[in-house]
């Protein structure tokens, strides 16, 4: 199955270890589930994960921006040739929501599960990284 994981699944990775979303990043890859990346989506991530803020402890940008092309290297590449703005609130949310259309994703990995609430008219189900663990425990 493929999914999309929102930035806000990767900002919490860093500040903890003892959550669901380090615990997700911690399984790829995955024979369960690949994760899709625009260009776009590729490029929030960069700006958002070397701000020094969301940097974990003893980390600096180069070794952020490392693990972000370590996923890049392993995520389903997806060119969008259709997009759907403005279709949610935020512009940010509509670029993470074309990824997942473009790419025939099932679900949004996200801690604003209510900022895609309308992902589901387009067949894309948003859920926190917790339900979506819960999700891959069941189908094991």
């Amino acid at each position: 199955m493929r999914v999309i994981l929102d930035t806000s699944v990767l900002v919490a990775a860093a500040r903890s270890r003892a959550g669901a979303s380090f615990h997700l990043l911690s399984q790829l890859p995955s024979t369960q589930f690949e994760i899709a990346l625009t260009v776009a989506l590729y490029t929030e991530w960069q700006a958002v994960l070397t701000r020094a803020e969301n940097l974990p402890p003893g980390a600096n940008s180069e070794m952020a921006l490392g693990f972000l092309r370590y996923l890049a290297s392993i995520a389903h590449l997806q060119d969008v040739h259709f997009l759907w703005r403005p279709f949610l609130r935020d512009p940010d949310d509509d670029m993470v929501l074309e990824c997942a259309v473009a790419s025939g994703s099932t679900y949004i990995v996200t801690h604003n599960v209510k900022d895609f609430a309308r992902s589901t008219e387009l067949k894309v189900k948003a859920i926190t990284p917790a339900e979506f663990l819960n999700l891959l425990r069941s189908e094991s």
